[in-house]
């Protein structure tokens, strides 16, 4: 039996061993994650593996990303099952801190993106990529990681990403890793375990809307009218509501109505009361 990788819970042991790495001359590549270990993050691990000396796994539910309490609550929380998944991947640590390890007595500052971070999930979670980048300048610093591997899936947190490290000179390479999706082509996510059956059979409809509007795009549909008979097939399919279906440019997340450059179709819609959000290139 493979044993599981040891788990760190201070930034003290953490940078000890880091420490070690550095002085070895070797490189370190960490895989943020809120823990609900899936096949899409194990492919982040192997990534990380292939590319780095030393590879990190961090699991930390930040609550400061969501806006929702209900959704914080509910949010799935596996330590022991996913140190187990990484068994055998190579990782070489998981660090797993508590929350004031994290958000320490007194705390009191905010990493705040401008700009890529403000439509779609910004304009829908008031607050959250502050959260999301707030917390990754932290792992960073805390993991003196070289390399950072992010899922495309969340394709708008992969830019506030980007946009942070650039912006604040951060020393990480920030490696976008494709979607893992499961064989109906519905994006892994560790919200996919909050679904019903008979909702888990309807979700796929998200990935086909998007396919389909792509396949129209590509072909010189008019971006409104593949938009709009896309979100029409996702609430057709059972989906309670869509909190936005868009075609927007790859980097910067600016509308886009002509087809003249890299663009990305993202879509975020609830479906048995869980949100489940998707992307893919046009």
């Amino acid at each position: 039996m493979v044993t599981p990788p040891p788990i760190l819970r201070t930034v003290a042991e953490l940078r000890a061993l880091v420490g070690l790495w550095k002085r070895a001359g070797q490189t370190v590549g960490v895989v943020p994650t809120m823990g609900a270990l899936h096949e899409g993050h194990l492919s982040l691990a192997r990534l990380a593996r292939a590319d780095s000396d030393r590879v990190i796994v961090t699991i930390f539910v930040n609550p400061r990303q969501f806006n929702n309490p209900s959704d914080l609550e509910k949010y799935p929380r596996t330590e022991d099952r996913d140190a187990a998944m990484l068994a055998g991947l190579g990782v070489d640590a998981v660090f797993a801190p508590a929350p004031d390890e994290v958000y320490p007595p007194g705390f009191a500052s905010t990493v705040s993106v401008a700009g890529v971070s403000e439509p779609l999930e910004g304009a829908h979670r008031p607050g959250h990529f502050d959260g999301v980048a707030t917390v990754v300048a932290k792992l960073f610093g805390m993991t003196m990681a070289d390399r950072a591997f992010f899922g495309e899936k969340d394709w708008q947190q992969l830019m506030v990403v980007r946009r942070l490290v650039a912006d604040l000179n951060i020393p990480v390479a920030i490696v976008g890793c494709p979607t893992v999706r499961e064989a109906d082509g519905l994006a892994m996510s560790s919200r996919n375990v909050r679904l019903s059956p008979a909702a888990r059979a309807r979700a796929p409809a998200l990935y086909r809307a998007l396919d389909v509007a792509a396949v129209a795009l590509r072909a010189g549909t008019p971006i409104p009218e593949a938009l709009v008979a896309a979100r029409a097939a996702v609430l057709a399919a059972g989906y309670d509501s869509v909190d936005y279906l868009d075609l927007r440019s790859a980097e910067g997340l600016m509308p886009v109505d002509r087809l003249d450059g890299a663009a990305r179709l993202l879509v975020a819609a609830t479906l048995d009361g869980v949100r489940l959000i998707d992307n893919i290139a046009v």
